[in-house]
């Protein structure tokens, strides 16, 4: 059965990515994208804190802050990467 912790650390990723998509906008794809990075990030954002020790914001043994950080340089990384060129002007 898996921790408190990591239920509630899913369940905000995956609200950081649905809310990134619903401002954003896309496909189901771009979805599943956002959800992706999301959950990556917040992943590496928690370790990143673990790692460099810091405990500002922290909810129990998760470390919201750089978690939080991290999903949402993820989101914007993948919409960046993802991003449609824009389309010039039409030859005549």
């Amino acid at each position: 059965m898996p921790s408190p912790s990591f239920v509630f650390s899913v369940i905000v990723a995956t609200l950081y990515g649905a809310a990134y998509h619903l401002v954003s906008g896309g496909d189901a794809r771009r979805l599943a994208l956002f959800l992706l990075a999301s959950w990556l990030g917040f992943a590496l954002g928690h370790a990143a804190g673990e790692i460099l020790g810091i405990t500002l914001l922290d909810i129990g043994p998760l470390h919201m802050l750089p978690a939080t950080v991290g999903a949402w340089l993820a989101l914007v990384t993948a919409r960046i990467l993802t991003r449609q060129p824009a389309r010039g002007a039409r030859a005549r």
